[in-house]
Protein backbone atom coordinates (compact mmCIF):
# COMPACT_ATOMS: atom_id res chain seq x y z
CA UNK A 1 0.00 0.00 0.00
CA UNK A 2 1.42 3.90 -0.63
CA UNK A 3 2.72 5.63 2.29
CA UNK A 4 0.13 8.50 3.13
CA UNK A 5 2.34 11.66 2.99
CA UNK A 6 2.31 14.13 5.93
CA UNK A 7 0.16 17.08 6.13
CA UNK A 8 2.79 18.85 8.59
CA UNK A 9 3.91 22.44 8.64
CA UNK A 10 6.71 23.23 7.03
CA UNK A 11 7.26 25.99 9.08
CA UNK A 12 6.63 26.97 13.10
CA UNK A 13 5.30 30.33 14.04
CA UNK A 14 7.75 32.56 16.38
CA UNK A 15 6.93 33.28 19.40
CA UNK A 16 6.35 37.12 17.79
CA UNK A 17 3.78 35.75 15.16
CA UNK A 18 0.52 35.77 15.80
CA UNK A 19 -1.15 32.28 16.44
CA UNK A 20 -3.32 31.14 13.34
CA UNK A 21 -6.19 29.49 14.10
CA UNK A 22 -6.56 26.01 12.28
CA UNK A 23 -9.88 24.55 10.83
CA UNK A 24 -11.31 22.16 12.26
CA UNK A 25 -10.09 18.34 12.08
CA UNK A 26 -12.22 17.00 10.28
CA UNK A 27 -12.11 19.46 7.12
CA UNK A 28 -8.16 19.50 7.41
CA UNK A 29 -8.68 15.58 6.92
CA UNK A 30 -11.27 16.37 3.79
CA UNK A 31 -9.21 18.78 1.77
CA UNK A 32 -6.29 16.49 2.54
CA UNK A 33 -7.30 13.71 1.40
CA UNK A 34 -9.53 15.46 -1.69
CA UNK A 35 -6.40 17.28 -2.61
CA UNK A 36 -4.17 14.12 -2.85
CA UNK A 37 -7.37 12.81 -4.92
CA UNK A 38 -7.57 15.44 -7.16
CA UNK A 39 -3.63 15.70 -7.90
CA UNK A 40 -3.16 12.04 -8.35
CA UNK A 41 -1.36 11.03 -4.94
CA UNK A 42 -3.77 8.96 -4.05
CA UNK A 43 -4.40 6.75 -7.24
CA UNK A 44 -8.06 5.12 -8.37
CA UNK A 45 -7.84 1.55 -6.38
CA UNK A 46 -5.72 2.79 -3.45
CA UNK A 47 -7.13 2.14 0.17
CA UNK A 48 -6.59 4.33 2.73
CA UNK A 49 -6.71 3.64 5.93
CA UNK A 50 -8.28 6.01 9.06
CA UNK A 51 -5.01 5.19 11.21
CA UNK A 52 -2.54 6.65 8.43
CA UNK A 53 -4.63 9.37 7.67
CA UNK A 54 -4.89 10.44 11.28
CA UNK A 55 -1.21 10.23 11.98
CA UNK A 56 -0.56 11.97 8.35
CA UNK A 57 -2.53 14.87 9.51
CA UNK A 58 -2.17 14.74 13.26
CA UNK A 59 -5.46 14.04 14.32
CA UNK A 60 -7.85 11.50 15.82
CA UNK A 61 -9.39 8.63 13.78
CA UNK A 62 -12.73 10.52 14.68
CA UNK A 63 -12.76 13.64 12.13
CA UNK A 64 -10.85 11.09 9.56
CA UNK A 65 -14.52 8.88 9.34
CA UNK A 66 -16.60 12.28 9.37
CA UNK A 67 -14.27 13.73 6.79
CA UNK A 68 -14.33 10.42 4.79
CA UNK A 69 -18.30 10.32 4.86
CA UNK A 70 -18.27 13.88 3.30
CA UNK A 71 -15.74 12.52 0.67
CA UNK A 72 -18.06 9.08 -0.03
CA UNK A 73 -20.92 11.30 -0.49
CA UNK A 74 -19.05 13.07 -3.45
CA UNK A 75 -18.34 10.19 -5.55
CA UNK A 76 -14.59 10.38 -4.81
CA UNK A 77 -13.89 7.14 -2.45
CA UNK A 78 -15.55 4.24 -1.21
CA UNK A 79 -16.12 3.45 2.41
CA UNK A 80 -15.46 -0.33 3.48
CA UNK A 81 -16.10 -1.18 7.23
CA UNK A 82 -12.71 -2.51 9.06
CA UNK A 83 -10.76 -2.27 6.01
CA UNK A 84 -10.84 1.84 4.91
CA UNK A 85 -11.31 4.04 2.42
CA UNK A 86 -10.83 2.99 -1.57
CA UNK A 87 -10.05 5.58 -3.86
CA UNK A 88 -12.80 5.25 -6.90
CA UNK A 89 -11.38 5.14 -10.35
CA UNK A 90 -12.43 7.22 -13.15
CA UNK A 91 -15.09 5.25 -15.05
CA UNK A 92 -16.07 5.66 -18.88
CA UNK A 93 -19.37 6.51 -17.69
CA UNK A 94 -18.80 9.21 -15.28
CA UNK A 95 -16.30 10.86 -18.44
CA UNK A 96 -19.12 10.70 -21.06
CA UNK A 97 -21.27 12.12 -18.28
CA UNK A 98 -19.11 15.21 -17.79
CA UNK A 99 -18.24 15.86 -21.36
CA UNK A 100 -22.02 16.17 -22.49
CA UNK A 101 -22.74 18.17 -19.77
CA UNK A 102 -19.98 20.36 -20.61
CA UNK A 103 -21.00 20.61 -24.35
CA UNK A 104 -24.33 21.87 -23.38
CA UNK A 105 -23.11 24.26 -20.76
CA UNK A 106 -19.94 25.65 -22.76
CA UNK A 107 -21.45 25.77 -26.28
CA UNK A 108 -24.74 27.57 -25.35
CA UNK A 109 -22.38 29.54 -23.30
CA UNK A 110 -19.82 30.82 -25.72
CA UNK A 111 -22.18 31.86 -28.56
CA UNK A 112 -24.14 34.27 -25.49
CA UNK A 113 -20.82 35.98 -24.68
CA UNK A 114 -20.53 36.96 -28.69
CA UNK A 115 -19.48 39.87 -28.44
CA UNK A 116 -17.51 39.20 -26.08
CA UNK A 117 -16.47 42.03 -23.62
CA UNK A 118 -12.77 43.40 -23.02
CA UNK A 119 -12.93 42.69 -19.85
CA UNK A 120 -13.32 38.72 -20.36
CA UNK A 121 -10.97 39.13 -23.22
CA UNK A 122 -8.56 40.33 -20.58
CA UNK A 123 -9.43 37.72 -18.16
CA UNK A 124 -9.16 34.94 -20.74
CA UNK A 125 -5.92 36.22 -21.71
CA UNK A 126 -4.39 36.33 -18.72
CA UNK A 127 -5.64 32.97 -17.81
CA UNK A 128 -3.72 31.38 -21.02
CA UNK A 129 -0.87 33.45 -20.19
CA UNK A 130 -0.89 31.35 -17.03
CA UNK A 131 -1.26 28.15 -18.06
CA UNK A 132 1.49 28.65 -20.84
CA UNK A 133 3.66 29.35 -17.59
CA UNK A 134 2.58 26.29 -15.51
CA UNK A 135 3.05 24.22 -18.51
CA UNK A 136 6.28 25.17 -19.33
CA UNK A 137 7.85 24.87 -15.53
CA UNK A 138 5.90 21.11 -15.77
CA UNK A 139 3.33 21.75 -13.57
CA UNK A 140 0.33 19.28 -15.01
CA UNK A 141 -1.99 19.91 -11.91
CA UNK A 142 -1.78 23.98 -12.02
CA UNK A 143 -2.31 23.84 -15.24
CA UNK A 144 -5.41 21.72 -14.72
CA UNK A 145 -6.88 24.19 -12.33
CA UNK A 146 -6.53 27.16 -14.74
CA UNK A 147 -7.78 25.05 -17.88
CA UNK A 148 -11.04 24.88 -15.89
CA UNK A 149 -11.01 28.55 -14.76
CA UNK A 150 -10.64 29.12 -18.60
CA UNK A 151 -13.74 27.43 -19.78
CA UNK A 152 -15.46 28.77 -16.08
CA UNK A 153 -14.95 31.99 -17.12
CA UNK A 154 -16.29 32.20 -20.50
CA UNK A 155 -19.36 30.00 -18.80
CA UNK A 156 -19.84 32.33 -15.99
CA UNK A 157 -19.71 35.63 -18.27
CA UNK A 158 -22.87 33.80 -20.21
CA UNK A 159 -25.13 35.57 -17.42
CA UNK A 160 -26.95 32.56 -16.89
CA UNK A 161 -26.06 31.99 -12.75
CA UNK A 162 -28.30 28.29 -12.58
CA UNK A 163 -26.39 27.00 -15.39
CA UNK A 164 -22.95 28.52 -13.80
CA UNK A 165 -23.74 26.64 -10.15
CA UNK A 166 -24.67 23.27 -12.78
CA UNK A 167 -21.18 24.17 -13.86
CA UNK A 168 -19.11 24.91 -11.05
CA UNK A 169 -20.71 21.21 -9.49
CA UNK A 170 -18.24 19.33 -12.33
CA UNK A 171 -15.22 21.08 -10.62
CA UNK A 172 -13.78 18.26 -9.06
CA UNK A 173 -14.20 15.68 -11.41
CA UNK A 174 -13.13 18.06 -13.83
CA UNK A 175 -9.50 18.67 -12.34
CA UNK A 176 -9.63 15.29 -11.51
CA UNK A 177 -9.85 14.03 -15.29
CA UNK A 178 -7.99 16.81 -16.53
CA UNK A 179 -5.02 15.86 -14.37
CA UNK A 180 -5.19 12.29 -15.20
CA UNK A 181 -4.88 13.05 -19.15
CA UNK A 182 -2.26 14.97 -18.85
CA UNK A 183 -0.15 12.61 -16.81
CA UNK A 184 -1.40 9.94 -19.29
CA UNK A 185 -0.41 12.32 -22.38
CA UNK A 186 1.77 15.02 -21.32
CA UNK A 187 1.92 16.41 -24.97
CA UNK A 188 -1.77 17.39 -24.85
CA UNK A 189 -1.34 20.51 -22.91
CA UNK A 190 0.77 22.25 -26.31
CA UNK A 191 -2.34 21.28 -28.05
CA UNK A 192 -5.09 22.33 -25.50
CA UNK A 193 -3.37 25.94 -25.32
CA UNK A 194 -3.23 25.95 -28.92
CA UNK A 195 -7.19 25.15 -28.75
CA UNK A 196 -7.27 27.85 -26.21
CA UNK A 197 -5.92 30.36 -28.38
CA UNK A 198 -8.31 29.68 -31.09
CA UNK A 199 -11.49 29.82 -28.73
CA UNK A 200 -10.08 33.01 -27.70
CA UNK A 201 -9.31 34.11 -31.29
CA UNK A 202 -12.66 33.41 -32.19
CA UNK A 203 -14.30 35.61 -29.49
CA UNK A 204 -11.83 38.78 -30.31
CA UNK A 205 -13.56 38.11 -33.66
CA UNK A 206 -17.07 38.12 -33.01
CA UNK A 207 -17.36 34.81 -34.62
CA UNK A 208 -19.77 33.00 -32.03
CA UNK A 209 -20.22 29.87 -34.54
CA UNK A 210 -16.20 29.31 -34.89
CA UNK A 211 -16.17 30.03 -31.37
CA UNK A 212 -19.00 27.24 -31.08
CA UNK A 213 -16.79 24.70 -33.40
CA UNK A 214 -13.81 25.47 -31.46
CA UNK A 215 -15.18 24.44 -28.10
CA UNK A 216 -17.04 21.38 -29.23
CA UNK A 217 -13.91 20.01 -30.94
CA UNK A 218 -11.89 21.24 -27.87
CA UNK A 219 -14.90 19.03 -25.11
CA UNK A 220 -15.11 16.41 -28.17
CA UNK A 221 -11.45 15.05 -27.68
CA UNK A 222 -11.10 14.67 -24.28
CA UNK A 223 -13.65 12.10 -24.24
CA UNK A 224 -12.31 10.17 -27.30
CA UNK A 225 -8.88 10.68 -25.05
CA UNK A 226 -9.88 9.61 -21.60
CA UNK A 227 -12.08 6.57 -22.70
CA UNK A 228 -10.86 3.56 -21.43
CA UNK A 229 -7.37 5.02 -20.91
CA UNK A 230 -7.86 6.87 -17.53
CA UNK A 231 -6.91 4.36 -14.79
Amino acid sequence: MPSVPTAASTSTASADSPVVKQPPAADRVYGFVKQGVLERRYEGGTLLTEGELAEAVGVSRTPVREALLRLEVEGLIKLYPKKGALVLPVSAQEIADVVETRQLVEEHAVRKVVPASPRLIARLEELLAQQKAQAAAGDLAGAAVTDRCFHAEIVRSGGNEILSRLYDQLRDRQLRMGVAVMHAHPDRITKTLVEHEQILQALRSGDAEAAVNFVHRHVSWFSHLARGEVR
